[in-house]
């Protein structure tokens, strides 16, 4: 009989060996699918598919003290769970949901911040320098200078807020908001190059226009005004005049929204000649100032 067709044999100590070498794929930091099998008075009892039943601790059960764990984990119900303890003499290891629910808040606040997402968050309590804040089970701080109303912070306490994340970090545990940031956001995300805007002449300056317009305030520089060099702003400006223009640029990480009225011009200096009939005949300028801007 040759080599191919002898019988292969599988002791129990083979068994063994090959069982530990699949218990040893059970790491801290792993997360795990597994069945709900037992409960007991401190915990429950997970079958992950190694020798021994993993346990989760009541204090491990949830963000929230879980007081019925038989209701939250059904017999025979599958879920994920993180594994926080290797195992012991006995080949069980510890699982977690508290801390599983933890890294995927964190995660997604990561994520959050990068995308510039806009959330609701609770008022909680106020110090001087800022109010709390519940992010998703986590304590949030918004800084007073990142608030609307920096003198009426106890009115806000128990009210739902919109806020912008200004720092996420895991490490310190430390997650940082501002309700300024998130107007910003909104404002922005209504807002697009090559639009035309209608507003006011909010204060004139030497290098430009600072206007005001429903849904922000944007500059009209000095350089954007006419194709034709401007002299004296007050000479065709004054504050409270009503004016429109196009955006020409959108800076949302600085905050700044640029304006333009030279590309509504039809000839270099026509702003300055007629600026009335300019701003009268804007809308029907405004596909040929998106070709001048490249749109």
């Amino acid at each position: 009989m040759n080599a191919e067709s002898k019988s292969v044999s599988f002791s129990a100590e083979d068994f063994e060996k090959a069982l530990a070498a699949h218990d040893y794929e059970f790491q801290k930091g792993q997360t795990v699918t597994g069945v709900i099998v037992d409960h007991a008075t401190d915990g429950t009892y997970i079958d992950i598919g190694g020798k021994s039943s993993a346990f989760l601790p009541r204090r491990e059960a949830g963000l929230k003290t879980v007081v019925d764990l038989s209701a939250r984990f059904p017999l025979g119900e599958e879920r994920e769970f993180l594994i926080i303890q290797d195992q012991n003499a006995d080949g069980q290891v510890t699982l977690s949901v508290r801390q599983l629910e933890l890294k995927h808040i964190w995660d997604s606040l990561e994520e959050q911040q990068t995308s510039k997402t806009v959330f609701q968050v609770k008022v909680t309590g106020t110090n001087r320098g800022g109010v709390m804040v519940d992010v998703d089970g986590l304590r949030g701080f918004i800084p007073r200078s990142h608030l609307h109303d920096k003198e009426g912070m106890e009115s806000l306490k128990g009210q739902v807020i919109t806020a912008a994340l200004l720092e996420v970090s895991r490490d310190r545990n430390k997650v940082v908001l501002s309700q300024r940031l998130a107007s910003q956001s909104e404002q922005f995300a209504q807002l697009e190059v090559g639009q035309l805007v209608t507003g006011h002449v909010m204060s004139l300056k030497p290098f430009g226009i600072f206007v005001d317009f429903e849904g922000g305030t944007g500059l009209l520089h000095i350089n954007q005004i006419s194709n034709k060099f401007v002299k004296d702003l007050s000479t065709f400006f004054s504050p409270g005049q009503p004016i429109k223009a196009v955006i020409a640029d959108l800076d949302e990480g600085r905050g700044r929204i640029a304006l333009s009225t030279k590309y509504l011009e039809n000839h270099p200096g026509e702003i300055l000649e007629n600026l009335q009939e300019v701003m009268d005949s804007a809308e029907s300028r405004l596909e040929r100032a998106k070709k001048k801007l490249g749109l």
